[in-house]
């Protein structure tokens, strides 16, 4: 069978379907009863790919069904089509199986791509499963890291604290094969604790999505915006307004972490971003570089001339974009408007 994640590119055309999508719209036919059954004589790689297609399946038209499931004709073109989703797999396998395997099966199906444990740890981001795994033990580390793409790992194992990656990496360099009742243990905790938390977790909120993108926008389109949000749903409008990170918020920054910036930056476009910007956050900045540095600045400005807004924007939203980039690293702290809290991105 293919990979349970394989979708039906076009669910018009009967010719299309391959076994893996027949075999799940043959589940999602018969009804829940008789499905019910057939799980029943499955195992459970079986269940986990059947489902997953069953959950990706989406609208599937009558007369494909029609055809594919010619003794059921009279009932299928009744029902006129089918809709696979998440819902209506897991409510039919609750009805067969126990729930602690459905959840199991659904956040196989639901979490990062990957068909293993060890190919899911690749999809998830290094910062995500650094800040897990410094909670755990060294040796559960060691076999974890151990596991995972190399490239993956390098860039995990530099986000532990030094002693305790030190102690990984001892660790990883006495390990030999691992037993089997512990490399199951370990996935199990793994799935049990860490990927069905991220599952949870992952939904992003609508409002800061929206205020990233918000973030992108040149400073016309982004009032044309907000503007009109704000008299279809002004509370809406509010928190995205609040949500937002726009480069006069670089004001926020210490010395230290200005300098940071100014370091990484591009000078044209960091000129660029200052001719918008306020007198007070011209100064800061120019206040932590060195006197020829903001001297030589300070003309490369005048010799400007006017420039169109356009450019500006798109200079600050570079610097803004910057900073965030910093920030997620560590480079930089960002503090929200009372100085005592980290806005994390």
């Amino acid at each position: 069978m293919a990979a349970a994640g394989t979708s039906l590119r076009a669910r018009d055309d009967y010719r299309t379907l391959g076994g893996p999508e027949k075999a799940a719209l043959l589940m999602m036919a018969i009804g829940e009863e008789n499905a019910a059954r057939i799980f029943t004589m499955l195992d459970d790689e079986e269940i986990k790919e059947l489902s997953g297609i069953m959950a990706s399946l989406g609208t599937v038209s009558a007369p494909v069904v029609e055809r594919l499931f010619v003794e059921f004709a009279d009932q299928i073109s009744s029902t006129g089509s089918l809709v696979g989703n998440f819902n209506s797999t897991e409510r039919l396998l609750l009805k067969v199986l126990d729930k602690d395997r459905v959840d199991n099966i659904m956040e196989e199906i639901r979490g990062p791509a990957g068909r293993t444990m060890w190919d899911k740890l690749g999809n998830v981001h290094e910062n995500v499963l650094a800040n897990y795994l410094k909670n755990e033990y060294p040796q559960t580390v060691a076999v974890v890291l151990s596991k995972i793409k190399a490239e993956h790992a390098a860039r995990v194992l530099a986000l532990l604290p030094e002693p305790f990656a030190l102690e990984v990496v001892m660790r990883m360099l006495r390990m030999e094969a691992v037993q089997r009742e512990v490399l199951e243990d370990v996935e199990r905790t793994l799935r049990n604790e860490f990927m069905s938390n991220l599952a949870r977790t992952n939904r992003r909120d609508s409002h800061e999505l929206m205020a990233e993108i918000f973030n992108c926008l040149d400073r016309n389109t982004e009032a044309r915006f907000l503007g009109s949000l704000e008299e279809r749903n002004r509370d809406a409008a509010e928190r995205i307004r609040a949500l937002m990170f726009t480069f006069e918020d670089l004001g926020k920054l210490d010395g230290g972490g200005i300098q940071t910036l100014l370091r990484e930056a591009d000078k044209d476009k960091l000129t660029r971003a200052l001719k918008g910007a306020s007198e007070s956050l011209r100064d800061l900045f120019f206040s932590n570089m060195s006197e020829r540095a903001a001297k030589i600045m300070k003309e490369d400005m005048q010799a400007m001339g006017p420039v169109r807004l356009r450019d500006v924007d798109e200079a600050q939203i570079y610097m803004v974009q910057l900073a965030k980039d910093m920030a997620a690293r560590g480079d930089i702290v960002i503090a929200d408007s009372k100085g005592d809290d980290e806005l994390v991105y």
